[in-house]
């Protein structure tokens, strides 16, 4: 007799975790192109083919944290009331990952965050992979805000501002700063960049 869909997706999804904490507890010991496919298999204790049935290359297994993210703008902007502006809703949604701590601002001291962040902007392939990311939300938001060049332009800024903004908190906490102190800075710089972000748009 065949497994219940829901204990197979929970099977998948534990398996598809074990894989993925395996690769990053590796890559944060040894450094990214000093681990194989085949140690993360084994220390998974998995397959090879089995690994990439989950993850399609080597950078997926670290960058599934980003993707995790992919096409949030976009739904933000979906998701807002008819009176709210698409700046406002991405504003506040990105405070509330401030608020939260979130590690995609940028702002979380947790050492595994910033050793990860760490080995994602110091990595080429990662930080090329990553790039592929950011365009895909680009071009999602892109298309939630609507037709034509203005609405590309917008997503092009927006996603820069917040590429910036994370960067930018990561960068103060790697450099020893906790969280909690650099967190009304960065309150300040999104308050800044969303604003310029706003008048752009004719928001306000």
């Amino acid at each position: 007799m065949s497994e219940p869909d829901g204990l197979r997706a929970r099977k998948k999804a534990q398996t598809r975790g074990a894989i993925a904490d395996a690769a990053i507890t590796l890559f944060l010991a040894r450094g990214f192109e000093q681990v194989s496919v085949s140690d993360i298999a084994a220390t998974a204790e998995v397959s090879k083919p089995t690994l990439f049935r989950y993850f399609a290359t080597k950078e997926d297994l670290v960058l599934h944290r980003f993707a995790d993210h992919n096409g949030e703008a976009a739904r933000v902007v979906r998701a807002r009331r008819p009176d709210v502006p698409p700046m406002t809703a991405l504003h506040r949604h990105f405070r509330a990952g401030l608020d939260r701590f979130e590690p995609v601002t940028g702002l979380n001291d947790h050492p595994q965050v910033v050793e990860f962040h760490r080995l994602v902007f110091n990595t080429p392939s990662l930080a090329g992979r990553l790039t592929q990311y950011l365009l895909d939300d680009e071009e999602a938001l892109a298309a939630a805000l609507g037709p034509g060049i203005g609405a590309r332009l917008q997503a092009a800024q927006v996603i820069a501002v917040q590429r910036v903004l994370a960067r930018n908190n990561w960068q103060k906490i790697a450099d020893g700063r906790p969280a909690r102190e650099v967190r009304p800075e960065a309150v300040v710089d999104a308050d800044r960049a969303f604003a310029q972000l706003s008048r752009a748009a004719g928001d306000s």
